[in-house]
């Protein structure tokens, strides 16, 4: 029998999914992963600017290269407070997303410390749960489960998106809270 002809008995080979890899972090003591396709580079902490009128998760711009970068508590982003700095903090550079084609703008995200990239099967992560999480659930890409401990995956384009950070900005400045309503002390109130 001619061997092109031969069927074969043997199962179709699928071919497996590759394993997605995530960078794990630390928010007040609980596990969060983000994709390390997002991730551009890990920093110390550093001292960082503080620029007035801003919502209370930007925690201030730092200067990476020359460029002027906005860094974002993470822990507050995710209404959970500001973190406190320690020995371990950490800032994550990431390219958030801006809405254009160009890419997006580098920013930091101030986590407690970082653990560790994971590499994760498809078949680990499951999908991102309807309620019952101290998140919105738009902020989560997925769950996954290592050695019993649950880590929540992050979608870094809801997390960290500039329109919504800008939006947040835009809405948690009130003019009455203005330094030029207060009146001075020192002067005489103007008649009006």
């Amino acid at each position: 029998m001619d061997a092109s002809i031969k069927q074969s008995t043997s199962r179709p080979v699928v071919p497996r999914e590759p394993d997605r890899q995530f960078l794990t972090f630390r928010l007040a003591g609980e596990l969060f992963g983000l994709d390390i396709a997002n991730i551009l580079e890990i920093l110390e902490y550093q001292h960082l600017t503080e620029v007035p009128l801003m919502p209370a998760f930007i925690r201030g711009v730092m200067n990476l290269r020359g460029a002027v970068v906005p860094v974002v508590d993470l822990s507050a982003r995710l209404g959970r407070g500001a973190l406190p700095l320690g020995k371990r903090s950490s800032i994550v550079i990431v390219e958030a997303g801006t809405g254009d084609e160009e890419g997006g703008q580098p920013v930091g995200m101030l986590v407690d410390q970082v653990d560790a990239v994971l590499a994760l099967p498809a078949s680990a992560i499951e999908p991102a749960p309807q309620f019952g999480q101290r998140l919105r659930t738009d902020f989560i890409a997925g769950m996954a489960q290592i050695d019993g401990l649950f880590i929540v995956l992050l979608d870094i384009g809801h997390v960290l998106s500039i329109e919504e950070m800008t939006l947040l900005a835009t809405l948690d400045y009130s003019p009455h809270e203005s330094c030029n309503d207060k009146p001075d002390p020192g002067r005489p109130a103007r008649d009006a």
